[in-house]
């Protein structure tokens, strides 16, 4: 079965269309390979799909006839994701939200005094003085 096909089957990507484009932008890997969507994976191969800044290993146990239901994922492949992957994204949300919340908007004068006071104090010193 084809690799983009694949995942889509095994619900990784919701279209057909977005694994394929996966499989071109070099996010799926198979064996450790970058590969093209046109790709034939085997049971016993280690897929590594890039997806929401999360490296997701998974091991093929089976290959689907068409694409199954959510419960039935389990019977075609192993999430073998190591769990620093899922403890990187949650880190990374807290770096983004440490200073502003999502969408309030541009820095105020204040907030731009003070990143100038962080990344320059002896400049802004020198100007007060003045």
């Amino acid at each position: 079965m084809r690799v983009d096909k694949f995942l889509w089957c095994v619900r990784y990507h919701k279209t057909r269309s977005i694994a394929t484009e996966a499989c071109k932008q070099g996010k799926v890997r198979v064996n450790d390979a970058i590969v093209k969507p046109s790709r034939e994976v085997y049971p016993t191969d280690k897929l590594t799909v890039r997806k929401n800044q999360i490296n997701y290993q998974i091991e093929v146990l089976d290959l689907p006839k068409s694409r199954v239901g959510a419960k039935l994922v389990n019977l075609y492949i192993n999430d073998i994701t190591p769990k620093e992957e899922f403890e990187k994204l949650e880190l990374l949300k807290y770096s983004q939200d440490y200073y502003r919340k999502k969408g309030t908007g541009r820095p105020t004068k204040k907030d731009r005094r003070e990143l100038d006071d962080w990344f320059d104090p002896e400049d802004n010193e020198e100007d007060q003085k003045d």
